[in-house]
């Protein structure tokens, strides 16, 4: 690797860090790099192309390579953040002396950072490097096993066109002739919304799915989520389009319906009475916490039951006492109203 330059970084070599930058890694003539401080994941990487611990049995492309040294962040033009949201800003406070300025930076992480900002704000009040986000419906394991796959690339225009700005344009270069499959959006703020948004109502739907068999109900109460997503959206001063890019549509089907996700996967144990204290500590429980921060955001400015009646009743799930057997009836005993 000392003799190339590698053109593309990943900040993060877990599941989603190291599925992109294998296939990107079989698409170029150069090499891919992947930074972690994982030590024992970078040091099998760099021994026997392998990551046991996040995809154990598949072989890595001999062209992507894994360090664990900041230094080499100086050299990529762009990097994809693929760490957890809560601790993306601190680490690159971090590593800021090794991000030169023209470094493109692409957000796959989907959170909140400080003050209940989005993570593309927060970078872009402490960084003046060129920032875009990448947000889908997108199961690590299925990018990895060359599945096509949808992401939206989020990203800023400094004027009324749509054109995606230089030096972002290079990135769907990236992926063409891949499983990946991009559609795009001036919405940034939308597109990170969204990606928040989706986990509070997939548990909703999660909930109604462990006590219900009906599709007529699991219908309908999609429906209403997903208008309640979208008053959302709107509120934050995201755009009605995005909803319809792989960001928002395709994103929050996938985490709703999918066994396979977290926050689906916390309603299931809600709606069947599983949920306790512990329960709440040991899981990444992102849907939960999007919840508290919406719900304390929008409080203060409208009646939360009957603009938004799914994040009410979550919130009350998540800080009362609650009869969970009521969670359906109290929602479809709001009107809907725009």
């Amino acid at each position: 690797m000392q003799n190339h330059k590698p053109l593309v970084a990943l900040i993060g070599a877990g599941t989603i860090g190291t599925a992109l930058g294998n296939i990107l890694a079989e698409n170029s003539e150069f090499p891919i790099l992947l930074h972690s401080i994982e030590e024992k994941v970078v040091d099998e990487i760099t021994r026997v192309h392998l990551n046991s611990k996040y995809f154990p049995g598949v072989h890595l492309h001999q062209n992507l390579f894994a360090t664990t040294r900041d230094e080499e962040l100086e050299k990529p033009e762009i990097i994809f953040l693929a760490i957890p949201s809560v601790i993306l800003m601190s680490y690159l406070q971090k590593i800021r002396s090794h991000l030169p300025a023209s470094t493109v930076l692409v957000n796959l992480a989907k959170g909140f950072g400080a003050g209940n900002k989005t993570i593309v704000e927060c970078i872009k009040e402490e960084f003046s490097n060129p920032v875009c986000t990448m947000k889908g419906p997108s199961f690590a394991s299925e990018i990895m096993n060359h599945l096509p796959t949808g992401f939206t690339l989020g990203y800023q225009t400094t004027n009324q066109e749509t054109e995606i700005p230089a030096p972002i344009s290079s990135i769907p270069k990236l992926f063409k002739n891949t499983p990946i499959y991009l559609d795009y959006s001036s919405d940034i703020k939308g597109v990170e919304i969204l990606s928040i948004l989706k986990n509070i109502y997939a548990v909703a739907i999660g909930i109604v799915d462990a006590q219900f068999t009906s599709p007529n109900l699991r219908f309908l109460i999609l429906t209403k989520a997903f208008r309640e997503m979208r008053k959302a959206l709107l509120f934050f001063g995201g755009k009605q389009d995005t909803l319809f890019n792989y960001c928002g549509f395709g994103d929050f089907n996938l985490t709703a319906l999918n066994d396979l996700s977290r926050n689906r996967t916390l309603g299931l144990l809600i709606g069947k009475g599983f949920f306790t204290e512990h329960v709440s500590h040991e899981l990444v429980l992102e849907g939960k916490t999007a919840t508290q921060v919406f719900y304390n955001e929008i409080s203060g400015r409208v009646n939360v039951p009957e603009t938004f009646p799914i994040i009410a009743e979550l919130y009350k799930i998540f800080n009362t006492k609650y009869d969970i057997s009521q969670f359906v009836k109290n929602i479809l005993d709001f009107s809907e109203s725009e």
